[in-house]
């Protein structure tokens, strides 16, 4: 058979049967994601199991927990952060405090998992030849739903055995929730995907979307107390939870995803079927660039403006955030002893107000690690893409290629720091000119965490990745860690563990110089490391 009547033999099979060779790109995206997909299950899964634990030591009687659920009637800021709370029992609680994050969580898992299946693997060229065997046209985008489906589903059922004990009904509805919430963006992102001509756009827009949602949630639950508002019902964040977990549960939600799903899902397809691999709706503007790019410099900022945009102002509206938040820490506290334990131990030993400003900073930081690794593995995906050799072959050097998006990553830190000041600044309602120190303290922790991608990278593209396990753990253990009491000598693994409390502590430089040098220890070893090694083929 020659090379001619093949690829028509293969036509004819992807169009006759669109869905041949699902179950193989199934169980090849499954397997390329078999570190991603449990790490993220399990850190999701995790996070929302050891809540229960965490609350009934913190809110120990019925009491204290009825007043917790009547606070959040008057606090719009809090409602705004985690939504309304519908029972005063532990699994109520546990919905209300982690129920949104967890949705989020999933959605970004989803929206990865999807993209990276679909319009990642048509980028990179890989598609096309898959497809030129005996694939069906819309056996890629199904197999990427599946795999985001079985993630899910796992997800689902983690979550409903994990809190069977808090009342099997809400634990299934909580679970259930989060799984769809999660579905509904896998399709969403399904869309994406064929609309645009890059997986990076995919992917910010998708999230962009995501924001979006958790945004219209708080909008809606800042104005109402019991999920009614218009806006809440906008957003798939905001069916979440109105499904309203272990408190009554409302089961007549739930089609609300499925019918997203399936109208997203079927809006999917019928884009798939209408263009060619590689192609898109929304192509790529072609040249020529306008505007000067004559540095390497120059270009890491054309390539990551949109990113560095989108992050400072969702620093600045998270700083406002946690600001108004900040004006009812005191009431918030209350004489609950305990709650008051775990601010101080994530924000230090003075007072209650200046503890919460310094925990909500931490929480700044830890973010801040998340942006600082995505920016450094900028050049991963330059270098893996074959965009990075056309232009080093030129003169220009790999130390300038790479210093460019580095000076962005660590230098868009502090802004992104000092934004959150600024938005911190807004919501309190008054100058904080002690944040301003508070903020830029967090830097220090967050440049390791940049340093070790950089290394990384350095020593090999397939590597690079781990990156994101190292700020992974960061987050988890100074988001979790006080609540359940961590030992110190786990919480010392986080950079973050080793800074001075700020604002109300005392100012300790070692640790911050420490931590500075091991960064650029990090650095220097990672560029030595690039100028050394072969670029990926």
């Amino acid at each position: 058979m020659t090379a001619t009547t093949a690829g028509t033999f293969a036509a004819r099979v992807g169009g006759s049967r669109p869905l041949a060779g699902t179950g193989t790109l199934l169980r090849f995206a499954l397997r390329r994601d078999r570190v991603m997909m449990p790490l993220w299950i399990g850190v999701t899964a995790l996070t929302v199991l050891s809540l229960p634990a965490s609350l009934k030591t913190v809110y120990s009687t019925p009491a204290e927990r009825a007043s917790l659920a009547g606070q959040m009637l008057t606090n719009s800021s809090l409602r705004a952060m985690y939504g309304p709370v519908f029972s005063d029992s532990l699994g109520g609680l546990t919905a209300w405090r982690i129920g949104a994050y967890a949705g989020v969580l999933a959605a970004v898992m989803s929206l990865v998992v999807v993209v990276r299946h679909t319009r990642d693997e048509e980028e990179s060229g890989r598609q096309e030849l898959v497809s030129a065997a005996m694939v069906g046209r819309r056996a890629p985008l199904t197999a990427a739903l599946l795999a985001a489906l079985v993630a899910n589903g796992v997800l689902a059922l983690l979550i409903t055995v994990g809190l069977a004990g808090q009342g099997g009904a809400g634990a299934l509805a909580l679970g259930l929730a989060i799984g769809a919430t999660g579905m509904v963006f896998a399709t969403m992102a399904a869309i994406v995907a064929q609309v645009t001509e890059s997986a990076r756009l995919a992917k910010g827009l998708t999230g962009g979307l995501i924001s979006a949602a958790f945004v219209l949630r708080a909008a809606g639950d800042s104005a109402t107390d019991d999920g009614s508002s218009a806006l809440t019902w906008i957003s798939p964040v905001g069916w979440l939870e109105n499904v309203r977990a272990f408190a009554d549960e409302r089961w007549w939600v739930l089609p609300l995803f499925a019918a997203a799903v399936a109208v997203q899902g079927a809006a999917a397809y019928a884009l798939a079927g209408r263009r060619d691999v590689g192609m898109s709706f929304l192509p790529t503007r072609p040249g020529p660039a306008t505007g000067r790019l004559g540095t390497a410099g120059a270009l890491a900022w054309r390539l990551q403006r949109g990113a560095v945009l989108g992050w400072s102002l969702g620093f600045l509206a998270a700083g406002a955030a946690f600001g108004g938040i900040t004006k009812g820490a005191a009431d918030l506290v209350g004489e609950n002893a305990k709650t008051r334990e775990i601010i101080e131990r994530m924000g230090g030993q003075a007072g209650i107000t200046d503890a919460f400003l310094a925990a909500m900073v931490n929480m700044l930081g830890m973010v801040a690690a998340l942006y600082i690794v995505a920016s450094v593995l900028r050049l991963h995906g330059e270098e893996t893409s074959q965009r990075a050799e056309p232009l080093l072959a030129a003169a220009v050097g790999r130390l300038r290629w790479a210093g460019g998006h580095l000076v962005l990553a660590f230098g868009g830190t502090v802004l992104i720091m000092l934004l959150g000041r600024l938005g911190l600044a807004l919501g309190y309602g008054a100058g904080l000119g002690a944040i301003l120190g508070a903020c830029l303290v967090q830097v220090p922790a967050v440049w390791p965490l940049g340093g070790l991608a950089v290394l990384l990278y350095g020593l090999s593209p397939r590597i690079a990745p781990g990156a994101w396990a190292a700020a992974g753990l960061a987050l988890l253990l100074g988001w979790i860690g006080p609540a359940l009491k961590i030992p110190q000598a786990v919480m010392d693994l986080s950079p973050f563990g080793h800074l001075p409390k700020l604002p109300g502590g005392d100012m300790a430089w070692t640790p911050v110089l420490a931590l500075t040098a091991i960064a650029a220890a990090l650095t220097a070893a990672g560029l030595v490391s690039l100028r050394r090694r072969d670029l990926a083929a």
